[in-house]
């Protein structure tokens, strides 16, 4: 079930970018609505890994195939299915692993969520890399979209880093004193910034 519902805070963090960044101020103002979330993690970690290293456009593909093959993305579904169905769906081998890595991992509690929800952003990812097919862009993903943590910056995230070259006329890629920049000069509110970013090139908000 996903949660209309602007995060507490959305409208806060928008006036004090508006105030500090130019750039961002008309993006905001072009875009409406704001980040939302399913409340579903295992759903969100499945989301994130099916975008790794591939296109949005390429996820979503994959993505349709896998819930109109599974109906209900959960850790029973994906580790009853056969292998052959899933790369049927274009997952990689890899992918597959990691997949039922994640459901194994939900089914005997070794992500303890209540946990999870009570560390800090870097405790957290820390937390969830541990687990084989979660990285560090993964784990942040799940920090933005299902945890909604409000001040995460993806550093390498091409879809942000591409944005960012777009939007403040810099040459692509990014140095690492560059990311440091707009890391520092976005926060406490990096996730507002970075979900402007991905609407300026993509109309269509992300949901994982």
């Amino acid at each position: 079930m996903t949660i209309k519902k602007a995060p507490f805070y959305w409208k806060e963090g928008k006036n004090f970018l508006s105030k500090k960044d130019k750039v961002l101020k008309k993006i905001i103002n072009k875009f409406e609505g704001y980040l939302t979330t399913r409340r579903d993690p295992f759903f969100s970690l499945c989301r994130s890994i099916v975008g790794q290293q591939i296109s949005v456009k390429a996820a979503d593909a994959v993505w349709l195939k896998f819930e109109k093959k599974l109906g209900a993305i959960n850790p029973g579904n994906i580790l009853k299915v056969n292998k052959k169905t899933l790369r049927d769906c274009g997952f990689s081998r890899q992918k597959i692993d990691y997949l039922r890595v994640l459901s194994k991992a939900f089914l005997n509690g070794e992500i303890n969520l209540k946990y999870l929800n009570k560390l800090s952003d870097e405790e957290a990812i820390k937390y969830l890399v541990r687990l084989k097919g979660i990285g560090r862009w993964t784990a942040q993903m799940f920090l933005i979209f299902n945890l909604r943590r409000k001040d995460i910056f993806p550093e390498k995230d091409i879809g942000l880093l591409k944005a960012i070259c777009n939007q403040y006329k810099k040459k692509y890629p990014l140095s690492k004193t560059q990311i440091d920049l707009f890391k520092k000069k976005w926060a406490p509110y990096s996730t507002i910034a970075t979900w402007y970013m991905w609407r300026s090139i993509d109309p269509v908000p992300v949901e994982y």
